[in-house]
């Protein structure tokens, strides 16, 4: 599937063409719109069909949304991740972060990151689980280290992973025990956490494993 494929099926979604109206900017019709506490990009990366194409090439953001009524819209026409080719992501990411770990919101962070190995999970109602925990700043009380989160379709397993702004465990061990949660992951399914910097400069071992 191309990154255009994914593309089409939001371009009729779109709640409104013009800025929503939200109950912060109008609160006699305020239930029209709910407004997330952020705005949220969605990013496909689409399989590659040759080797020539670049990371950049199989990346394109494909829309974004700030209230709760687009973000269903999107959710309910874009293709599941089951339906999702091999070697394709879904990225959704806070405001204008790019899902890359160059990102300089990513530069100094990390991800928090399970492997579903048994394609017989639900692994449509555990992202839906992510998004909504994400989006919702349910999982982060901070509002302010998680930047994103991230599926991977892979020929083996599905992965599914939170990054964040900062390695401060004392923060993101919370983060992540509440993630396990989200991933309804037993006391014997661990939960590993990867430094950008150091993840991506070879097969390093997680830093961190709940």
């Amino acid at each position: 599937m191309s990154v255009e494929e994914v593309t089409q099926k939001t371009q009729d979604l779109k709640v409104e063409d013009s800025k929503p109206a939200t109950v912060l900017s109008d609160s006699k019709d305020f239930e029209l719109k709910h407004p997330l506490n952020s705005k949220w990009t969605l990013w496909y990366t689409k399989p590659a069909v040759d080797k020539s194409e670049s990371w950049s090439d199989l990346l394109r953001p494909v829309t974004s949304l700030e209230t709760v009524e687009e973000f269903w819209a999107i959710q309910n026409g874009i293709p599941k991740p089951y339906d999702l080719p091999i070697k394709s992501d879904y990225h959704l990411f806070r405001n204008d972060i790019r899902p890359e770990w160059e990102d300089e919101a990513n530069a100094e962070g990390g991800k928090w990151s399970y492997q579903f190995k048994n394609k017989r999970h639900n692994i449509d109602e555990l992202w839906l689980r992510t998004l909504l925990a994400v989006i919702g700043e349910t999982i982060d009380e901070e509002d302010s280290e998680i930047n994103g989160c991230v599926l991977n379709v892979r020929k083996a397993v599905f992965k599914i992973a939170i990054w964040t702004r900062t390695t401060n465990m004392k923060s993101l061990t919370n983060i992540g025990t509440k993630f396990k949660q989200v991933l309804q992951l037993g006391e014997d399914e661990k939960l590993e956490f990867y430094n950008h910097r150091t993840s991506n400069s070879g097969h390093a071992p997680p830093t961190a494993v709940l």
